[in-house]
């Protein structure tokens, strides 16, 4: 098999020019092609009246080898991406190994785990997915807050009230992501994941996307409790010996993924605790934007707007500002909605979602300022700290009912507060009470901001107009701590332990939270078969 990429094609051009142009770049007759697969399907927008679509295809002909040995530009050879996995549980094996969350990262660790043999039991202290969805609802419209069932907790983690995107540039020499998507359209996922290149599902299909990897995982021996909080893991000489719940139950294992996500601050007290190495590391913070999506579209395809295999229009921004601080625009929704995505109460905390058709008015993005450290200085859990400050603020402008604080652009470049909200209308429910956010993050990050928006402005014409809507605030951006691990993908001082994903701060979207849950429990399997085969 051959790939091939950079073809470039017009938008709107016939289905058999890819064909031709294939045996173009190969300089071959049509009776030496065997086959071809689309691999990858982009698109360059630079030039907005004139976006050209952008192919990886695998190709199969007769003579690849003498095809290849002509160095003919853009053709390789293909890679063999399919997974094999590493170890099959022993029979009789009685330790079970415990997975601690039902995010991308716990699902696919589990779900590894399972198909090797492992019969994994997936502990999650949310509610089942469906359930989830229903405690979330009543926070966006009655604002009632389930401190155990939200937005950040529940089966599918916090990645299943987002856009689902699944592309993501983390190395992946094995081709790990690959094995991701097929396992998600396994579950029934879009088969167009495979090959576009910025791949996403939306909410609702997440929802049923999620459920089906529940039941592909019990089917394989697995186990999925839910309402089952770890509030305790038990170490004895360095070694976990086993986790305790909430309710009090007790499971003995000696090995524990741990792959909580980014908000599960409980679960980080207790760690420090218990002497867990981790450290302090950089995250972000800022409001979300709102723009009618239709701004976006025109500026970044112009004449092409509508057309059905560019969808709804997206962006990446960052902009250095003066003050030393970077801005960048942070999970873009193409026609999605700002949600509440607070996981305590009393605080107010903002996310973006879009659904797999992305047709709602707004576009969103966090518009964020990079922090370290340095910024939060205390203990390793101050950043926790740093992030509830900024959370309690929000609730206390936006009304103290779980409203959000938001502002006009055009008075926040002003310095003055708004009093009301212009054209744009705002997505977050329960509602946007219209204030000043100048006090809603500390001055340097306000500053960094009102000088990043009039230079975005410059890149995507519409960016900085008067009623775009910032929304307050966004802290979650990723986890603001690291348990560190080793070269074993365990805690680099307490055996058995496995810190993975965002929580752990080893991933930073769905796609590489995923991989990172099959590199962990790879290294589990790995782990339990020497330790049940040696003499």
């Amino acid at each position: 098999m051959l790939r091939l990429t950079e073809i470039r094609l017009p938008l709107n051009h016939p289905a058999d020019d890819l064909k031709v142009a294939i045996l173009m770049r190969l300089g071959i007759a049509a009776s030496e092609l065997l086959g071809y697969t689309l691999f990858r399907r982009g698109h360059d927008a630079r030039k907005r009246n004139a976006i050209v679509l952008v192919y990886t295809i695998d190709v199969e002909t007769k003579n690849e080898s003498t095809l290849l040995k002509k160095n003919i530009p853009h053709v390789t050879s293909a890679p063999d991406m399919s997974y094999r996995v590493v170890a099959q549980a022993p029979s009789g094996l009685s330790e079970r190994p415990v997975v601690i969350g039902t995010g991308p990262c716990g699902l696919f660790a589990g779900l590894l785990l399972a198909q090797m043999g492992f019969r994994p039991i997936i502990l999650e202290r949310g509610k089942e997915v469906r359930e989830r969805t229903k405690d979330t609802w009543g926070l966006w419209r009655k604002g009632k807050l389930d401190p155990e069932s939200n937005v950040q907790f529940g089966e599918g983690g916090a990645g299943t009230f987002s856009d689902g995107k699944l592309y993501s540039q983390i190395k992946d020499p094995k081709f790990y992501g690959r094995k991701v998507l097929t396992e998600y359209v396994n579950a029934g996922a879009p088969e167009e994941i495979m090959y576009v290149s910025k791949p996403h599902i939306g909410t609702f299909r997440l929802v049923g996307v999620v459920e089906q990897m529940r039941h592909n995982i019990e089917t394989l021996g697995g186990e999925i409790r839910f309402k089952s909080r770890v509030s305790d893991i038990e170490i004895s000489n360095k070694q976990v010996c086993g986790v305790v719940l909430a309710n009090g139950d007790h499971i003995a294992t000696k090995h524990v993924v741990l792959a909580v996500g980014h908000s599960a601050r409980d679960t980080f007290e207790m760690l420090h605790k218990r002497d867990v190495y981790m450290e302090a590391k950089p995250f972000s913070i800022g409001f979300r934007i709102e723009h009618p999506q239709s701004v976006i579209d025109r500026a970044r395809f112009g004449s092409n707007t509508g057309n059905t295999l560019l969808g709804a229009a997206d962006y990446k921004l960052v902009h250095h500002a003066t003050n030393g601080r970077s801005v960048y625009s942070f999970c873009m929704c193409p026609g999605g909605t700002v949600v509440a995505a607070t996981s305590e109460e009393g605080r107010v905390v903002t996310n973006g979602m879009s659904q797999y058709s992305r047709n709602e008015r707004n576009a969103n993005s966090g518009i964020v300022v990079g922090i370290t450290p340095a910024d939060y200085p205390g203990n390793v859990l101050a950043g926790v700290e740093f992030q509830r400050k900024w959370e309690a603020r929000a609730f206390e402008l936006g009304g103290s009912n779980y409203c959000a604080p938001g502002q006009r652009v055009v008075d926040f470049l002003a310095g003055r507060p708004s009093t009301f909200l212009g054209s744009v209308e705002a997505s977050y429910t329960p509602g946007v009470s219209p204030t000043d956010l100048a006090t809603a993050l500390p001055d340097y990050a306000i500053t960094a901001i009102r000088e990043a928006l009039p230079a975005f402005e410059k890149q995507i014409k519409g960016f900085s107009m008067d009623d775009a809507v910032l929304t307050g605030v966004e802290t979650r951006t990723s986890s603001p701590i690291r348990i560190k691990r080793g070269d074993d993908f365990q805690s680099i001082n307490i055996k058995g332990l496995y810190p993975a994903g965002e929580g752990a701060g080893y991933a930073g979207g769905i796609l590489s939270a995923a991989v990172d849950g099959i590199e962990v429990a790879e290294a589990v399997a790995l782990d339990l078969l020497q330790k049940n085969t040696m003499p």
